[in-house]
């Protein structure tokens, strides 16, 4: 069979090959602490699954509408005024199969051959990935540890060309947990100004994962409002991955250019699930508040705790749920039996020796890196950190 040649531009994510292979240990009976994927270790809260309950009882088993139901837009809207003081007409929101497919349908109608999207580093995968796959080039424009990661508007302007069309970035960030404050922001904000052509992506997926206080949104600045694509969704807040669910709020124009998109793919979201996230959005939010909490403390202890690992450095993150240690001391390394020249191969490393999964920092646009998850219990967090540390003890 001839396959396509535009599958050539991407490869399968680190973060889900690192799991699939985490998984064939398992298979074989081998205690892997998995440090890979995230996906909040909670279960969705009760009241948003009897929500789910009831719209089945109630009969919302038909086809939805492709932007999504009504009322889950209205609901999105008053999320937005509530949290963000954001202001948006139903119809310039849309609902899609996860904040994934939000991306996906944006860059898609904004991306022509040859546009560039630029794309500050470190950065989730599938932003480039999803660029590439629309023949667009990837601008990449690096954050360094002693700035927690975060670009200066500076770096911002020089990488700055009249192909760019695309700005995506995230806060707070996966896989940093890089928070950008007002301030930040409004430097950024006077740099695009002068640049009226760059559409901005808002990834604000993680917003109630925040350690510092009020989110900020870029969207608040109205200079640039009419072409911010602000994206979230319920996974991350909501411990609800499974239930497949992002959205977007933006110019309207740009929302029925997606409607548009989705329509010939995978149409609407499944309406259980949509029924469920406009309780979701409106109930109480103590659930999601209680969550957040307990990756606060399981923070306060693995950071320090890697910290102190030897040769390690490491930020403090703001957001998000991931430690992002700097390893590269220990490249040109070996155990007697493995070498470790790089972050590629210090996860395998890890995953083989340690039986902890982490993932190569080379996979966001950071090969000095490994991403871990604290998504995980306490205990298994402390199990992972002193498996971590003998074997980095190994190498020399």
């Amino acid at each position: 069979m001839q396959l396509a040649k535009r599958l050539d531009r991407i490869s399968e994510p680190q973060t889900i090959l690192m799991a699939k292979l985490g998984r064939e240990l398992k298979a074989k009976g081998i205690n892997v602490i998995d440090l890979s994927l995230g996906e909040p270790d909670f279960r969705t809260p009760q009241h948003i699954c009897d929500a789910a309950t009831k719209a089945m009882d109630e009969g919302y088993t038909k086809y939805p509408p492709v932007a999504g139901f009504p009322e889950l837009r209205q609901a999105i809207c008053t999320k937005l005024k509530r949290d963000n003081n954001l202001d948006y007409l139903p119809e310039e929101i849309m609902v899609s199969n996860g904040a994934k497919q939000v991306l996906a349908n944006v860059i898609a109608s904004i991306i022509n051959p040859g546009d560039e999207a630029i794309i500050p580093t470190p950065y989730w995968v599938t932003y480039s990935s999803i660029v590439s796959l629309n023949q667009g080039a990837n601008v990449f424009v690096a954050g360094a540890i002693e700035n927690d990661f975060k670009i200066t508007p500076q770096q911002l302007e020089a990488a700055i060309t009249e192909r760019s069309r695309l700005f995506i970035f995230s806060s707070p960030c996966n896989p940093t947990g890089t928070v950008y404050s007002k301030e930040e922001l409004k430097a950024l904000a006077e740099v695009f100004v002068k640049h009226p052509d760059i559409v901005i992506i808002s990834d604000e997926i993680y917003e109630y994962i925040n350690y510092i206080g009020k989110h900020e949104s870029i969207a608040q600045f109205t200079e640039l409002k009419d072409r911010v694509v602000v994206v979230n969704g319920f996974a991350k807040g909501f411990a609800m991955t499974g239930w497949r669910l992002g959205y977007m709020a933006a110019p309207v124009e740009l929302v029925k250019a997606c409607e548009k998109l989705q329509s010939s793919s995978t149409s609407g979201v499944n309406s259980i699930a949509q029924r469920a996230a406009i309780t979701a959005l409106l109930a109480d939010l103590t659930p999601s508040m209680d969550m957040v909490a307990a990756f606060k403390q399981r923070k306060e202890y693995i950071i320090p705790a890697m910290a102190a690992l030897p040769n390690v450095r490491i930020s403090n993150p703001d957001g998000a749920f991931y430690a992002f240690p700097d390893i590269s001391a220990y490249f040109g390394k070996s155990d007697g039996t493995t070498n470790v020249n790089n972050a590629d191969d210090m996860a395998m490393y890890l995953l083989n020796t340690a039986h902890v999964i982490g993932v190569s920092g080379a996979a966001f646009g950071e090969p000095n890196c490994i991403r871990f998850s604290f998504a995980a219990s306490m205990e298994t967090l402390e199990e992972g950190v002193k498996r971590i540390k003998v074997a980095l003890e190994a190498l020399k």
